[in-house]
Formats: structure tokens, sequence, C-alpha cells
């Protein structure tokens, strides 16, 4: 067994990559490389790459999506906090290591290895590239539970986030699932929906390699819009648009709202056999309850037309929950170098944690289902 730190996917057999990665379309050799290789996630953006591999032979048994990062942004857990308190202390909280897929708040497995041990050997090969470049800390966003389990193992502490999603129950169509939300809130879908369709706006769903060049334009020239309109730079640029729909196109899915025949806004959905992930949208005209009907409408009619079991809205957003996404836990994992820190850290997640718990109950009382 050997381990290895390689700064780019260019010379990693995407079939050996995407073995390990399993049905995860975030974890795709073709997914991961195009954000390298794009400029999206790369050491001008603040992401350098450390990819850490393990080697059985000529074999590779493991593998690690792992960054050196100069910042925080695009991580969706956020550490600003601890970052600012090493700097008050007149130290240096950046670079970081980060394990994760950039710009993506998607729970999967991070430690891509098909044995426990092996993904012992990753965790704490990460920790030992972190001790010997002498970087603050080490960071693992949405891992899976066996990865937890690991990572627990190794010391590294516990952190509770919360995502909203929506669970199909069988659902015939989108009046069937209306028809299980109360009745305020089935009463508030329709008029919102009712309101877009009255400013003659229509839907299409474009999938796979029915996906033009044409509309991969139009999406990132959305995409861009709507970044500008919030005053924020876009993480993505259309050639990695251009990349992932050329290369992975079943994972797949666009949105196209349209004012008469001439689109106005796209919504991107990225799936697998099981779920489907709205990831990004923009618009170049507003219309008042668009981003709703595009970015959670259509997407929740998307899953029930193709039997899917899971929507997922992206990142935080409890209103959400009136539009029929339920609270779903979340974890991070998180190691820091110095003990004085870890300590102060530990304290503060665990204060954290009693109010995040709180406030789950708090969100159960506020279900948008009828009672059963």
């Amino acid at each position: 067994m050997k381990l290895q730190v390689v700064s780019s996917l260019q010379d990693v057999d995407p079939a050996s990559w995407d073995a390990l990665a399993g049905d995860d379309p975030f974890l795709r050799h073709a997914f991961l490389h195009a954000l390298h290789d794009t400029g999206c996630a790369c050491p001008e953006t603040g992401w350098a790459p450390q990819y850490l591999l393990l080697q059985d032979g000529d074999a590779l048994a493991g593998a690690m999506p792992l960054y050196l990062k100069s910042h925080s942004y695009g991580e969706y857990v956020f550490d600003w906090a601890w970052a600012d308190a090493y700097q008050r202390h007149g130290l240096e909280y950046y670079p970081k290591l980060l394990c994760a897929v950039p710009f993506t708040p998607v729970v999967g497995s991070r430690l891509l290895a098909g044995k426990p041990e092996h993904r012992e050997l990753l965790a704490a090969g990460a920790l030992e590239l972190a001790r010997q470049t002498g970087t603050s800390s080490v960071h693992v966003l949405f891992p899976d539970a066996a990865d937890l389990e690991c990572l627990t193992r190794l010391g590294f502490m516990l952190r509770q986030g919360r995502q909203f999603h929506w669970h199909n129950r069988g659902y015939a169509d989108f009046d069937d699932f209306l028809a299980r939300l109360s009745h305020d809130k089935r009463k508030k879908i329709r008029q919102e929906r009712r309101r877009v369709r009255e400013a003659g706006i229509g839907f299409r769903w474009l999938e796979g390699k029915a996906i033009s060049v044409e509309d991969w334009r139009f999406f990132s020239r959305c995409y861009r819009q709507t970044y500008r309109e919030h005053h924020s730079s876009p993480y993505l640029n259309l050639e990695f648009f251009l990349r992932i729909g050329a290369e992975m196109p079943q994972n797949l899915v666009m949105i196209q709202a349209l004012h008469g025949d001439r689109p106005i806004a796209a919504s991107l959905l990225v799936r697998d056999d099981r779920r489907v992930c709205g990831r990004h949208w923009g618009a170049i005209e507003h219309h008042p309850l668009l981003h709703f009907e595009a970015c959670y409408y259509q997407g929740i009619e998307y899953a029930i037309a193709r039997g899917l079991a899971i929507f997922e809205g992206g990142a935080q957003g409890e209103h959400k929950m009136a539009r029929g996404l339920l609270p779903v836990a979340t974890q991070s994992a998180h190691w820091l170098a110095r003990p004085e820190f870890a300590s102060a850290v530990e304290r503060f997640l665990d204060r954290e944690a009693g109010l995040m718990e709180a406030h789950s109950r708090e969100l159960a009382a506020r279900t948008p289902f009828k009672a059963d």
C-alpha cells in the first residue's frame, strides 16, 4: 500500500476512479476533473487540488478529493469565525485542507474506498499531509455514515448541519403530492403556480444529450446574471458546463422557463437513479415566484415523473418546508492542529449541537403535511 498526492486527475485512470466513486455523479472523474481543468476549482481560485490516492501495487484502492484552500468560499459549512479567532491571536488559519466536492453541498462518500481499513488509511494520510505541510486544519464536508464512523475514530470533531429534502411517497402526480399537504400550504402553492402561469410562463425539461450547446450558453448567461444581481462572482464558467454536458449527459437535466416561446430562465438538476439535486439557476428577466417554480416545483414534478425517491433543493432555507421539503441532518468533520483551538471549537460545537437539536424539535412541530 502506498499513499500518493497528485495535483490533477489528468493522469488518473477515469475507470479506476469511477469504480471507487460508485453512482454518485458529483464524485465522477469527469465532474471533478472538469472543475479543475476549466479553472473553476484550481490554485488561482483558491482551490489547489491535493488529491490523495491509495495505491495497491498498480491498482487504485482508494482516493480522496482533497484541496488546499486559501479561503472558505464555496463550501456551505461556515468556519469564518474560526479563521477570525486565529487571526486575532496572530496565527494563520489558511491554508487549510478541505475534503469536499467544490461548490456542492450534497452528502456522499469522501473516503473513496471499498474497505474500511482503506478508508482509515486515507483519513490518516490527510492528517499526516496536514502535519507535513503545516496547515492549520483538515475538514471533511458532507460525508456519509461510513466516513463519519472512520473519521470519529481518528479524532475528528463532528458538526451538525441541516438541509431540506423532498421525499417521494409514491405520488402519482403533483396533485397527489399537494393532497397530502395541509390546506393552507396546498392553497399557497396553487396560488404561486397559478401566478406564474398567468404571467404567460411555461416550462420544458431538457435531458442529457437533448441539451444543446446553445442551451448551455443560455444557462450560463442566466447563471452569471443572477450572481451579478446579488453582487457576487459566479463560481462556474461556460467551459465547465459544456464539459459536463458532453462527458456526463445522463446525469443532467435543464429546466427552461419560457415566456411565450422565448427562454427567460433556467435551472440545472443533477441526478442519478435515486435522487435529483437542484444545483444552479438563473434568470434574465424578473418575474414574481419564478424562482420557486423553476427551482422547487418543477424539480418535484420531475422526481415524481421519473420515479426518483428524493429531490434535494440545496443548502439551508427554512422557507422550503412550506413547499413540502423536510429538514434532514447533515454532518461535517473537523480536525485542528493546535490543541488549544481544537478544545475551544469542541466546546463551541457542543453548544451548537444543543441549539440544533432544539431547533429540530421546533421544526418537527411545523410539518406542512396533514396528520396521517
